[in-house]
C-alpha cells in the first residue's frame, strides 16, 4: 500500500485585494484631510477657485408694449436706456494686460461726478464697497445714449453699462390723461444692484399695465473669475414675453386740432378746461385734452384726475337736452304750450331763469331755445313725473360709469328726492356728470335713438405671434327713444344755434355751412356755503354735433371759472376745430369752397437735394422752413415716419455752415420748442398762444451758445361772432 503526501495550497488574492482597499481609503482620507484643513490645494486657492467658478442668473426684461394711435403712429414706446456699473474686484482683471476693474477709484469718482450729476463723496463711497461690482445711482440710472457716450470717452478702466429701457412720449403734452404715463421704479439689493421696473400709473398705461408689461425672463450659466460665460456648459433660458401692442382710437390730427384750440383756451386763465372730440356713429374716441396737462416725460403733473372721465360736475343746462328728449318721448308733450317764465315757485323754494326777468309768457319750444329754468321745471311738474325722469336719466346712461378703457371712471350722481330737486335736476343743477357721460348721452340723438357705448382702444396686438388679441366693436342699444323724438330734438337743437331768434344761447357757434346743432350750459359752482356768486364763478360748456342730418362727429366742451370772457373761450375753441376737423375729413366733399386736407407720411430726407425735396413737400400745401442754402439736407423734423398734414410746418436743416433764424411769426408754441431743439438753442418763453416778438431779430446767424426770448399771445383764433 502507497501513502500519497496530500500538498494545501494557500489562495493571497483577497489579502491582496483588502490591502488595496485599505490603501485606497487612506489615500482618500488623506485628500480629504488636505482639502478641508488648507486653503490651497495643489497651489490653487479653493476659495478663489470657487467664487470664479459659479452660477451667475440675469434678468431678461420683456419689452412693454408700444402705444399707438388710430394710424399707427407712436404715441409711447420704450427706447435704451442705460445703468453704469463699476467692477471693483481685482479677480476681474486677473492676469489681463488691460485692467478691467476700477483702479483708481479718488480719480474715477471725480471725473463721474458732474456727468452724473453726483457728489464725488458719495460715488467714492460706492466704490469703496466690498463687492464684485455696484451700480452708479441714482445719477448712473437711466442715462441716454449721449451720456454713455460721453462716459465712454473719458476711458475709465472698469466701468461698464447695463442696458434697459425707459418710457418715451416722442409728442410730450399730447392726449397726457388719455395715454398716462408708466414711472420706472428701483428695488437695490445690498451689493447696490438693480432689479428696474416699468409700473403704469395713469392713463392706458395704467388700465392697462398687465398687458403692456408683459413677462421678464431668465437666463442662468456658469461664468468664470472675469465674468464671462464658461464654454460648453449648461445654459438656462427662459426666454422673456413681450408686452402686447395697444391701438387707441385717437386721432393725431385730430388730437393737434384740439391741443392748438386748448393753447388758445389758455388765455382766458381758467381753473380748468377740458375739450373732447367722438365719432357719432362708431363711439370712438377722436381726441381729448384738457386744462391743467402735464409732459409724461417729466411728469409735472398737477393733478391726477383724468378730465374725461374722473372730473365730476354740475353740467348746466346742456342736461336739458335730456330732459326735454325724455317729455318729448313721453307723448305728453306740447311743445306750443305757453308758460311763465323769470322765477317760479316750488313748495318753499324758487327757481329763476339765468337772466333773472325771463322773457314774459313762451311756449315750452322757446325755453329751450332761451334755456329757460323756469320753463325746464314745468316739464317735471305738468308732463312727467320725478320717476319718469330718473328712469329717463337712467337709461341715457347717466349715474353710472361708461366702462371705457380708461382707469379710475367716475359715475356721477343724479340723485333727486324733493321737488325743488327733481326741477333742478332737469335742468342740470344739483347733480354730477361726467364729459364722457354728455357725449354718450348724445349718441341717442346722433343714432336716431340708439345709445352707443364710447370707446378709446381699437385693437390689442400680441407681437408675439403678430396676432390680434382684442379688435373693438359698435356697442349700440335697444331703441331708447322713438325716431320721431329724435327729429324733435334736432330742431330743437338746429334752432339754438341757427334759428332766427334773437335771444336763442347758442347764436355764438353758428358756423353757416356745417348744419352744426347743440346746446349750452352754464352751470353755477357749488362752494362750503351754498353756490358761489363770483361774475364768472360758473361752468361754461358746449355740447354739440354735426352735421345735423346724418351726425359724423360730436363734440363737449367745458371751462370753468375763466378770468374774463364768460364762454368766449370754448366758442372760439370749438369753431375752430370743427373748421379743421370738417377739411381734414372732408365731410363736405361736395364743396367747392373749402379745400381738402391732405395728409403725408413724411421719409427720410437726410442727404437728398434740398430744392427737389422742398418742391415736394410744398405740393402737398406743406409749410417748409429751410434752414441754410445747402444743396443737401443733414437733418429734420418732424422725423421719418410721422404724418402730417396740408399748412403743417416740417423744417429741414441744411448743410450751409451759417444757419440764420427764421421769422416765428404767428408760429406756435410747439413748433419753436421743435425749432430751438433742432438748433440747440437755449430759449425761454412767455405767454400762450402763438408768436407776436421775438427777442433774435430773423436773418440772424445762429451761433453756439445762443439765447433767444419769445412772447406768446393768443392772435389766431377769430374773436366770436
Amino acid at each position: 500500500m502507497v501513502n500519497k503526501k496530500t500538498t494545501k495550497k494557500t489562495w493571497n488574492a483577497p489579502k491582496y485585494f483588502l490591502n488595496v482597499v485599505f490603501f485606497t481609503f487612506i489615500i482618500i482620507t488623506g485628500q480629504l484631510v488636505y482639502v478641508t484643513m488648507f486653503p490651497s490645494i495643489y497651489g490653487i486657492n479653493m476659495d478663489d477657485f470657487a467664487s470664479a467658478r459659479n452660477s451667475y442668473s440675469t434678468k431678461l426684461y420683456a419689452k412693454r408694449g408700444t402705444i399707438f394711435d388710430n394710424e399707427g403712429n407712436t404715441l409711447a414706446l420704450n427706447v435704451s436706456s442705460y445703468t453704469v456699473i463699476a467692477y471693483l474686484s481685482e479677480s476681474r482683471t486677473g492676469k489681463s494686460k488691460t485692467p478691467l476693474h476700477v483702479v483708481n477709484k479718488e480719480e474715477t469718482a471725480k471725473k463721474l461726478a458732474p456727468i452724473l450729476n453726483m457728489s464725488e463723496e458719495y460715488i467714492l463711497s460706492l466704490l469703496n464697497r466690498d463687492s464684485y461690482q455696484v451700480e452708479l445711482g441714482p445719477g448712473g440710472r437711466g442715462i441716454t445714449e449721449l451720456v454713455k457716450e460721453e462716459i465712454e470717452a473719458l476711458e475709465l478702466p472698469g466701468i461698464d453699462f447695463i442696458e434697459t429701457f425707459k418710457r418715451y412720449y416722442p409728442n410730450g403734452n399730447f392726449a397726457s390723461y388719455i395715454i398716462g404715463y408708466a414711472k420706472q421704479y428701483t428695488n437695490e439689493d445690498k451689493d447696490g444692484n438693480s432689479d428696474l421696473k416699468l409700473v403704469g400709473e395713469l392713463g392706458i398705461e395704467s388700465k392697462y399695465e398687465s398687458i403692456l408689461n408683459g413677462t421678464d425672463g431668465s437666463l442662468t450659466y456658469q461664468r468664470d473669475r472675469y465674468g464671462y460665460k464658461i464654454p460648453d456648459t449648461t445654459e438656462h433660458r427662459v426666454d422673456a414675453i413681450d408686452g402686447a401692442d395697444i391701438y387707441l382710437t385717437i386721432d393725431s390730427n385730430i388730437q393737434r386740432f384740439v391741443e392748438s384750440a386748448m393753447e388758445g383756451m389758455k388765455e382766458y386763465s381758467p381753473e380748468w378746461a377740458t375739450i373732447a372730440v367722438m365719432d357719432a356713429k362708431n363711439g370712438e374716441i377722436l381726441a381729448a385734452s384738457s386744462i391743467p396737462s402735464f409732459n409724461p416725460n417729466i411728469r409735472d403733473i398737477t393733478n391726477y384726475q383724468n378730465p374725461l372721465v374722473t372730473y365730476t360736475f354740475e353740467p348746466g343746462s346742456t342736461m336739458k337736452t335730456f330732459s326735454y328728449m325724455c317729455a318729448i318721448d313721453s307723448g305728453k308733450y306740447d311743445g306750443n304750450k305757453i308758460v311763465g317764465t323769470g322765477s317760479l315757485k316750488i313748495g318753499d323754494d324758487e327757481v329763476r331763469d339765468w337772466n333773472r326777468t325771463g322773457w314774459g309768457y313762451i311756449t315750452l319750444d322757446k325755453g329751450f331755445i332761451y334755456s329757460s329754468n323756469v320753463a325746464t321745471s314745468t316739464l317735471v311738474t305738468d308732463v312727467i313725473t320725478k320717476a319718469e325722469l330718473r328712469d329717463c336719466y337712467d337709461k341715457f346712461g347717466f349715474s353710472k360709469v361708461t366702462d371705457i378703457e380708461l382707469s379710475k371712471e367716475a359715475a356721477g350722481s343724479v340723485d333727486f328726492t324733493y321737488p325743488i330737486e327733481v326741477a333742478t335736476a332737469a335742468f342740470g343743477q344739483g347733480i354730477s356728470t361726467t364729459v364722457l357721460q354728455q357725449l354718450q348721452g348724445m349718441t341717442i340723438i346722433a343714432n336716431n335713438g340708439k345709445l352707443v357705448k364710447p370707446h378709446i382702444v381699437k385693437k390689442i396686438v400680441d407681437v408675439n405671434s403678430n396676432e390680434t388679441v382684442y379688435e373693438s366693436s359698435i356697442q349700440k342699444s335697444n331703441q331708447l327713444v322713438k325716431t320721431s323724438t329724435i327729429d324733435y330734438m334736432k330742431n330743437l337743437l338746429d334752432q339754438v344755434v341757427n334759428g332766427d331768434d334773437w335771444n336763442r344761447t347758442g347764436k355764438g357757434y353758428m358756423m353757416p355751412g356745417y348744419n352744426l346743432i347743440g346746446k349750452t350750459g352754464t352751470a353755477q359752482i357749488a362752494g362750503k356755503n351754498g353756490y358761489l356768486t363770483g361774475y364768472n364763478d360758473y361752468i361754461y360748456s358746449f355740447s354739440g354735433m354735426y352735421p345735423k342730418d346724418d351726425p359724423k362727429i360730436i363734440i363737449y366742451a367745458s371751462i370753468q371759472k375763466p378770468v374774463y370772457g364768460a364762454n368766449q373761450g370754448i366758442t372760439k375753441a370749438v369753431k375752430e376745430i370743427i373748421t379743421n376737423t370738417t377739411k381734414y375729413l372732408n365731410l363736405f366733399d361736395t364743396n367747392k369752397n373749402k379745400s381738402k386736407v391732405q395728409k403725408i407720411k413724411l421719409e427720410s430726407y437726410k442727404n437728398k437735394n434740398t430744392a427737389t425735396i422742398v418742391t415736394n413737400l410744398e405740393n402737398y400745401g406743406i409749410d417748409v422752413i429751410t434752414l441754410g442754402n445747402g444743396n443737401k439736407i443733414i437733418d429734420q423734423y418732424p422725423k421719418k415716419g410721422v404724418s402730417v398734414l396740408s399748412n403743417d410746418k416740417v423744417i429741414l436743416t441744411t448743410n450751409d455752415k451759417n444757419i440764420t433764424l427764421p421769422s416765428l411769426e404767428n408760429w406756435s408754441k410747439k413748433d419753436c420748442i421743435n425749432l430751438f431743439n433742432l438748433l440747440k438753442i437755449k430759449y425761454s418763453i412767455t405767454g400762450d398762444g402763438f408768436v407776436t416778438n421775438q427777442s433774435v431779430e430773423p436773418g440772424e446767424v445762429v451761433t453756439e451758445g445762443m439765447e433767444i426770448e419769445i412772447e406768446l399771445k393768443n392772435k389766431y383764433i377769430e374773436e366770436a361772432k
